[in-house]
């Protein structure tokens, strides 16, 4: 008897209506994905009341620790596309296999990366752009948050592969009660105890913690289809190369993502440290829909690669057309509440910086305007990966972030200074969806009737 037929989480991804396994996959990863942005905004708003120069240092750190996670993607995001592939064929062994293996990979290349990154660590925020006044600050938050990191590796591999089985909840449930913790630990460690920056780090390393014992008890109680016992672990060609295959795309995605906000604190170092901590303000804000849309989005990933894998194309594309509507409605919804309060919202981090606030403003209305073509695209980024078309992927996925962004932003810094990297995202954006849609029309021509 088909698996599908006997777990109800299967039989979710095989057989219920699209819009409820939407729903029950997509609501869960989306609402889990928002909280865990609540990470980066709960620090940046406590912290923002000790000054612009320890705001620019938590700026600073963010893309060193989003290299690091980008680990957990390579090997959860990668494990959870072929995992809903080989359940979506009834080889729920095979499965199993590939979630240990991603799993352990996953924390052993992890703790390498971590300890090179704290071997380097001054290099590394120099180059990052941390300014003279920046740098102390960095310096006491970057080792502890980077630490802390090895827990974010395991929640965000566990996440995707949790996420591919159907059991969407349980993720919901992990973020949840780690980003709560961190809204209560952070004020109490920053301000109460008067530990500054590293008050917050601190925070954020319990909050993860917490949120992966709450894995932990998911897979010690076998709620779990799979086991991950170390005996499943196998590095054989077979196993290791399609994770790689999906993995290395996503987290050259993550990578690219984490060099686009490295260029821009290096730019925004020359007209001052206000510069760097509204732009870094503004990305976090954005990162809270972005996470919101690719949250959803992947809920939709592993019915995508279930119906592909069935060979149920009706299905999928009847996925792919519900997904794409509620996405860009996500987008659209997130967009006018940044365009309209955009003031309010920025002078929660600014203080009495006129500076920094202005600025700020100013580059949030901008980039929630081209926010509106975010969920077009992840919808396609992460369906031709979830499909298996790694190259395709990869190609289309590098865009926004990559092969539109970083000409852009060098040319319009160059030739137009602080409002050039103000409108480099939003022109990369709106290059990434043209590129988007062709690439769209020919998926759809060669999808079998």
């Amino acid at each position: 008897m088909s698996n599908s037929k006997t777990n109800p989480r299967l039989q979710l991804l095989a057989s219920a209506p699209i819009a409820k396994a939407l729903f029950s996959l997509g609501i869960p990863t989306m609402f889990g994905m928002l909280i865990n942005a609540v990470y980066n905004v709960a620090d940046a708003y406590f912290v923002s009341g000790l000054g612009q120069s320890q705001l620019g240092a938590i700026t600073i750190v963010y893309p060193l620790s989003q290299v690091v996670v980008g680990l957990g993607l390579l090997f959860g995001n990668g494990a959870a596309a072929y995992i809903s592939r080989q359940l979506g064929c009834g080889n729920q062994a095979k499965a199993s296999q590939i979630a240990s293996t991603a799993l352990y990979s996953c924390l052993l290349s992890g703790a390498v990366i971590i300890t090179l990154a704290l071997l380097f660590l001054q290099p590394l925020l120099q180059l990052s752009g941390a300014s003279v006044s920046i740098l102390p600050y960095a310096k006491t938050y970057a080792p502890i948050y980077i630490i802390a990191c090895i827990f974010n590796l395991f929640n965000v591999t566990m996440n995707n592969i949790v996420t591919s089985e159907g059991t969407a909840r349980t993720t919901w449930r992990a973020l949840l009660s780690g980003a709560l913790l961190n809204i209560i630990l952070d004020p109490l460690l920053i301000y109460s105890l008067n530990w500054g920056v590293a008050g917050a780090a601190v925070a954020t390393a319990i909050s993860q913690l917490f949120s992966s014992l709450i894995y932990l008890h998911y897979i010690l109680s076998r709620r779990s289809v799979f086991s991950f016992k170390p005996k499943d672990c196998r590095f054989a060609k077979e196993i290791l190369l399609p994770i790689m295959q999906i993995g290395i795309p996503t987290m050259i995605f993550q990578l690219l993502g984490s060099l686009a906000i490295t260029l821009i604190n290096r730019q925004a170092q020359f007209y001052g440290d206000y510069a760097v901590a509204a732009l870094g303000t503004v990305t976090r804000l954005l990162t809270i829909g972005s996470l919101m849309v690719f949250g959803f989005i992947k809920g939709f990933q592993p019915l995508a690669a279930y119906s592909y894998g069935a060979q149920n194309y009706n299905r999928l594309r009847n996925a792919i057309y519900t997904t794409t509507r509620w996405a860009t409605f996500l987008c659209i919804a997130f967009s006018l509440i940044m365009l309209i309060f955009a003031s309010q919202i920025i002078a929660q981090f600014s203080g009495a910086n006129q500076q920094l606030q202005t600025l700020g403003i100013q580059a949030l209305r901008i980039n929630a305007i081209s926010f509106l073509f975010f969920g077009f695209h992840t919808v396609y980024s992460c369906l031709f990966l979830a499909l298996g078309q790694a190259r395709t992927g990869f190609i289309l996925g590098i865009c926004r972030q990559g092969l539109c962004f970083l000409p852009l932003v060098w040319f319009l810094s160059r030739f137009y200074g602080l409002h050039g990297l103000i409108y480099a995202q939003p022109a990369a954006d709106i290059l990434t969806a043209f590129i988007t849609l062709i690439l769209a029309l020919r998926l759809h021509k060669k999808l079998p009737k």
